[in-house]
């Protein structure tokens, strides 16, 4: 049985994708994403962390995302942990964690005529988007649960 690894990332494109074909005809790329978080500190004042978080991903998705995944872009990955590890020349463990991403959501691109109508009316399009996306995943989901194998 497997155990229940997955993870849901939004922040902004930090570092632009870098495609590569290691075998032929399988692509994959590899950008990173920015995660702000604001806190407060035991003395009430707003801290900000931020972490950068790299993203995997293959095949047709890859492809989008070299075109789409622009620095500064907002996205939300919806994926799973996966851990590198190797040997260092010194003979130490070392590894890196990332994101396997099975779905990558890209948020609007407001441009510079865009006014704010424009862009709530381009949103709520998106918005209607997603959640038919949600609905059919969650559809597929309920079949998958049913089937014997």
């Amino acid at each position: 049985m497997n155990q229940l690894n997955s993870v849901i990332v939004e922040g902004n494109v930090a570092k632009q994708p870098v495609s590569k074909e290691p075998v032929p005809g399988f692509k994959v790329a590899d950008f990173t994403i920015g995660v702000n978080r604001y806190s407060k500190d035991k003395n009430g004042n707003w801290k900000e962390e931020v972490s950068f978080i790299p993203v995997h991903v293959q095949n047709k998705m890859a492809d989008y995302a070299v075109e789409k995944a622009v620095k500064g872009r907002g996205v939300r990955v919806v994926g799973r942990l996966k851990q590198e590890r190797w040997k260092t020349a010194e003979d130490k463990w070392d590894s890196r964690m990332m994101v396997v991403a099975e779905h990558i959501e890209y948020k609007p691109i407001k441009t510079e005529s865009e006014t704010e109508s424009d862009a709530s009316a381009r949103d709520s399009s998106v918005a209607e988007e997603i959640r038919m996306a949600e609905a059919a995943a969650a559809s597929s989901e309920e079949l998958a649960e049913t089937a014997v194998f």
